[in-house]
């Protein structure tokens, strides 16, 4: 019988260089620009249109924004976490339709946790060294507590709190032993 797959996040505290901070500071505001900038789209084509824009059309949005000389700053960080925030806010919406939510809220600089997502292909994980992508040098990470053997992260969240603390949060998923009771005596 074999057992469950479960996924569990495993959080760390980092310390980045002067260069990791100054490029994830930078990729954590872009982040907020690109949400906040699909919300406003979203929300100017429903209030004055009555049209749904879909994941794929903000998807399409973010490549001509980063095209744009004038946003051209969007195409330095990593794609993984812009196109994160666009599926945030994807599944913010779908929430919001179904009735589970109220309606996505802009994030203001300060006011929320900063935070950038990657997913497989924009970080590498070998022998215990996180390196994201775009950066030259792998993140200084204190291992409080071990991962699981064999442990293959799915999901890498890079977060500041508003102590100036970082943090990094691993996704694994692992195979759990199903529940075998036992006999009373």
């Amino acid at each position: 019988m074999s057992g469950k797959v479960v996924r569990r996040a495993y959080k760390y505290r980092f310390y980045p260089t002067p260069e990791q901070a100054e490029q994830l500071s930078q990729t954590f505001g872009c982040v907020r620009y690109v949400y906040n900038r699909a919300l406003a789209e979203r929300t100017r084509a429903w209030t004055q249109e009555q049209r749904r824009i879909t994941h794929a059309e903000t998807d399409r949005m973010l490549t001509g924004w980063k095209r744009d000389p004038d946003t051209g700053w969007l195409a330095e960080p990593s794609k993984g976490p812009l196109q994160a925030a666009l599926r945030n806010l994807q599944s913010a919406f779908d929430k919001f339709w179904r009735k589970q939510n109220r309606y996505p809220k802009f994030k203001k600089k300060g006011k929320t946790r900063d935070s950038a997502t990657y997913f497989r292909g924009c970080f590498t994980f070998r022998g215990g060294k996180l390196k994201l992508a775009k950066q030259s040098e792998p993140l200084d990470i204190r291992w409080s507590r071990p991962l699981p053997d064999g442990a293959d992260p799915s999901q890498v969240t890079v977060s500041r709190d508003a102590a100036g603390r970082w943090f990094v949060s691993l996704l694994i998923e692992s195979e759990v032993a199903p529940y075998v009771p036992t006999e009373a005596p």
